[in-house]
């Protein structure tokens, strides 16, 4: 390729009087690659968004690993050694014990309702498993109470407390499904109640979270739970999420039976699974723009041919090769490729930096998790879309690249 397939190539793309149906059909063509690549960038950064996004929000409360046991009525007696033996385990960075329970809340009105409990460690510091103690919006990990005549202290989920009208200072009943008594005269089973101070409120922006949890210092949470010594659980954080479904077999290997380790990704498989079978086949819906654009390539340049033909004819008859007029027209085609492709990266990129940054899209958080649309652009991504586009740009070329070099010069230059 010389400079002069790129002269030839330059003045063609070029409008003029004689030639301004062909230079309007070519923006058309490049606005459609624009529109394409734009298209196709905002929505792999909406499926990118919403699958960090969820991720992120369903690891606040959601270990990338969790031990339990088979058939132990959903408690760990002896998990102290097996904590030691976890922690020592390759490729674990953290590991605390947890709680989990279930209540029946209520804030001295008539108005009750179910919530999750989750005892947790009081003081996880920097190597905490999860990152539910930096959602600690008001309150901490000593969960400090100021009156004497409660069971302990709880943090509630905004959502939760807002609803229930019980702020850092007030107190709350919660029923526990455990520990409860029959009475023989009353011929039933009493419930024990529990009375705890609110002492914060978290906010994960996770509406299930925020809507029905409330956490308790682990010790608290074991005795709510009745279940003594007992814990659920031990909460597991790998030093790479990513190895979390080889970190798991491993400690299942060390501990034996009946321990068993469930990974994050395994817990929401069929979540995340049906997010990327959306991102691709999205992906592959808004590649027909592309595509759509790439005709249009084909008959811009098929009137560039037909707009030309003298002067092909004239600069065959000068000498010039039947590959450089072939060339000619696949640089134009490349050019418009191009062209659109870059304007259409650099709208992909602010469209979805104004949407993710503005939070331009509300969503309903009961319905789909989370508050607003995110848009998270990966560089993986990015990269197929711009070459696809200009592959699909440069193939387009080759039915008018291959009827103008056909031109016989002759027939070319007696041309009406």
């Amino acid at each position: 390729m010389t400079r002069l397939e790129l002269t030839i190539a330059g003045r063609y793309l070029r409008s003029r009087r004689s030639s301004r149906l062909v230079s309007l059909i070519t923006l058309i063509a490049t606005g459609g690659v624009t529109v394409g690549v734009m298209a196709l960038i905002v929505v792999m950064g909406v499926m990118n968004g919403l699958q960090t996004d969820l991720r992120e929000k369903i690891l606040v409360a959601s270990p990338h690993l969790r031990i339990t046991t088979y058939g132990e009525g959903l408690r760990l007696d002896d998990w102290q050694p097996v904590l030691e033996k976890v922690r020592q385990q390759q490729g674990v960075l953290a590991a605390a014990p947890f709680v989990l329970s279930e209540g029946l809340l209520t804030a001295g009105h008539d108005y009750a309702q179910g919530a999750g409990v989750l005892g947790i460690e009081p003081d996880t510091g920097a190597m905490s498993v999860t990152s539910w103690p930096r959602h600690f919006v008001r309150g901490d990990l000593s969960f400090p109470t100021t009156r004497d005549d409660v069971d302990g202290g709880v943090v509630l989920g905004r959502r939760l407390a807002e609803r229930m009208s019980a702020f850092p200072g007030d107190t709350v009943t919660m029923v526990s499904p455990a520990g409860s008594r029959f009475n023989a005269a009353l011929g039933t089973l009493i419930p024990k109640f529990w009375t705890f101070e609110v002492t914060g409120y978290f906010e994960t922006g996770m509406y299930e979270y925020d809507n029905a949890y409330v956490v308790l210092p682990r010790p608290l949470a074991q005795r709510y739970a009745a279940l003594g010594d007992a814990v659920t659980g031990l909460d597991v954080r790998p030093t790479d999420p990513r190895r979390a479904r080889e970190v798991g077999p491993a400690i299942e290997e060390t501990l034996g039976y009946p321990y068993r380790a469930i990974d994050w990704q395994t817990q929401n498989a069929s979540l995340f699974s049906a997010l990327q079978l959306e991102k691709l086949a999205m992906g592959l819906i808004l590649l027909l723009i592309v595509i759509v654009a790439a005709f249009n390539i084909v008959s811009t340049l098929t009137m560039v041919v037909t707009d030309k033909t003298r002067e092909i004819g004239i600069l065959r008859a000068m000498g010039l090769p039947a590959a450089s007029v072939r060339q000619v027209f696949v640089l134009q085609g490349a050019a418009i490729g191009l062209v659109g492709t870059i304007l259409g990266t650099g709208l992909g990129l602010l469209v979805a930096r104004l949407v993710d940054r503005r939070q331009l899209i509300a969503l309903d958080p009961s319905v789909y998790f989370i508050d607003h649309l995110p848009v998270r652009v990966d560089p993986v991504d990015l990269a197929p879309i711009v070459v696809a586009s200009v592959v699909v740009a440069t193939i387009a070329t080759v039915y008018p690249a291959r009827q103008a070099a056909g031109l016989a010069p002759v027939e070319a230059i007696r041309y009406e």
